[in-house]
């Protein structure tokens, strides 16, 4: 029993050299068999958070093939090794079991969702884009006056597209016709 006693750290701290229990006073079973949890990982790979065009970087941790930690990169000249909240629970994004992965369709009046492969998805949005942009095209006003525009046609960005993206973005839908290109990029 005293022996039992003696191993509590408290106890430890008490009785031995160790009066602050930042050495071995603290030390127990249990803390000598724990090990860093990104010790297993096979590689590290560097990325860039995914959330914002802030861009900063990531460290993501990978063993077999599955990515088993996300954290701040400190050699980010951006980030310094930080992440928001939204960041720092990216790791989500890739391993929640509930993730879809595959496109989900309703058709118009339906009840149930289909999946779709990718190309018939893309084929149906690019046919989509099209007519409506020839069912709304504009090419003059009432008095004539060249608009060559499109109204029934917008798009709204998000806080995940970086400037590149935008730029890209920007660039489409004018050549679309489209004018009311607008991003929402407030976290």
């Amino acid at each position: 029993m005293r022996q039992w006693i003696g191993s509590w750290p408290v106890v430890r701290q008490v009785t031995g050299p160790d009066r602050t229990a930042r050495g071995d006073a603290a030390r127990s079973p249990r803390s000598d068999a724990l090990h860093p949890r990104l010790a297993d990982a096979d590689r590290v790979v560097q990325s860039i958070c995914p959330y914002c065009a802030v861009g900063c970087g990531q460290r993501v941790f990978v063993k077999d093939e599955q990515v088993t930690q996300i954290e701040g990169d400190p050699d980010s000249p951006i980030s310094l090794g930080k992440l928001c909240p939204k960041g720092a629970a990216s790791k989500q994004l890739v391993t929640r079991p509930d993730r879809l992965t595959k496109v989900r369709y309703r058709r118009p009046g339906g009840t149930e969702w289909e999946d779709l492969d990718l190309d018939t998805a893309m084929q149906m949005i690019a046919d989509r884009v099209l007519d409506t942009r020839r069912r709304t095209w504009q090419d003059t006003d009432e008095d004539g006056q060249p608009l060559r525009r499109t109204m029934g046609i917008a798009h709204l960005g998000g806080a995940t597209l970086d400037n590149e993206e935008n730029y890209l973005i920007k660039k489409l839908y004018t050549a679309l016709g489209a004018i009311q290109v607008e991003n929402q990029a407030r976290l």
